[in-house]
């Protein structure tokens, strides 16, 4: 394992820059995830880690060496890409073995490295097939075996399940992050997607047009966003405008023309001064109940729905309070509210963040 430090790097493709003064320090053994949209910067990040594009300025260090100038076969890295890149005229065992020709491991170790990936992966029957008769979910597993096998000092993953279906993606994640922690291999991993971020890792790097927005764990990305690009990227978010009228305790108030003033925890609202502000309601926070109903300790306001996206589980109201329309996604028993239906729309203080207003 290694750890693994971006300083000061800058990629530019002729005018263009991909990539402004990146930081990052990833501990070892982490599972740091890249995560944005597509054009973001996060796969040249990864591109320029693995040797396969070389920063235009700024030092990369791999376990605490400088490896600017190192080619990408000397770097010891297991990679994992979008397609898995296996060899179709190759049995699966000789995928699996394929890094281990370079690096100089005896002949009657091969075999029983191979199994012991294989293992891992869970698939170990599979040495003798060829990947073409592999399912999807099956040679994702297999591209990671071959990457593992090496034993890497970091593991770099460039969207590897995006090319399966929506409920095996669910079940490789799940898998993808139990090999991972068994093995306690530095990990970095790029996606656009926000749950596969939110489920998998210990630190995920938000990154919007080549620059990093925000570093932070799922639960600090997710209810403390650094930016208003966070706070819509990662899941759905009412941003209202208001004003900071200042700290109060623990607490910083951010007056409101729809809910009034509202006390946001001083721990969601970094770096806000007394001014303008935006107030972050996450979209599931904001809850629709019957006029009259309790609601005790929240903050609320009438409001009339105007349209309804029902998801099963869930449903996605859309709700007019005042000359503004909110959104709000709520568990329901069994049927959500008609449209046009009268009701409070009530949130707790604390589940607000709050940003500098423009």
């Amino acid at each position: 394992m290694s750890s693994v430090t971006l300083k000061n790097i800058v990629k530019r493709f002729g005018t263009f820059t991909a990539v402004h003064q990146a930081n990052l320090e990833i501990p070892e053994g982490d599972f740091v995830t890249l995560l944005g949209p597509s054009g973001c910067g996060k796969t040249t990040n990864l591109r320029m880690i693995a040797g396969l594009l070389d920063p235009t300025e700024g030092e990369i260090q791999i376990g605490g060496k400088r490896v600017n100038d190192i080619p990408i076969h000397k770097r010891n890295l297991g990679i994992v890409f979008q397609n898995y890149a296996l060899f179709p005229h190759k049995t699966v065992a000789e995928n699996v073995a394929f890094g281990l020709k370079y690096r100089d491991v005896p002949k009657s170790e091969v075999a029983s490295r191979v199994q012991a990936a294989l293992d891992l992966v869970q698939l170990p029957d599979v040495g003798d097939r060829y990947p073409k008769a592999l399912s999807g979910g099956q040679q994702q597993r297999i591209a990671l075996a071959r990457a593992i096998v090496i034993e890497p000092d970091v593991l770099l993953l460039d969207e590897p399940l995006s090319a399966l279906d929506a409920n095996l993606r669910e079940d490789m994640r799940v898998e993808l992050k139990r090999i991972q922690s068994k093995i306690g291999v530095t990990t970095v991993f790029v996606t656009h997607d926000q749950s596969e971020a939110l489920a998998m890792s210990d630190k995920i790097v938000v990154m919007s047009a080549g620059r990093i927005e925000q570093v932070g764990t799922p639960e600090e990305v997710y209810n403390a966003p650094a930016s208003e690009f966070v706070a819509n990227f990662l899941g759905a978010s009412n941003i209202l405008q208001g004003t900071c009228l200042g700290k109060s305790g623990s607490d910083v108030a951010v007056e409101t023309s729809l809910f009034g003033t509202v006390p946001v925890p001083a721990s969601k609202a970094s770096g806000l001064d007394n001014g303008p502000a935006k107030l972050v309601l996450r979209s599931e926070k904001l809850t629709l109940l019957p006029p009259g109903a309790d609601t005790t300790g929240m903050i609320t306001a009438p409001a009339t729905v105007e349209t309804v996206d029902y998801q099963g589980q869930t449903v996605r109201y859309f709700i007019r309070t005042g000359d503004t329309q909110l959104q709000a996604i709520n568990l329901i028993d069994e049927r959500p509210f008609p449209e046009g239906t009268e009701v409070t729309a009530a949130f707790r203080a604390k589940d607000c963040a709050a940003l500098p207003g423009a």
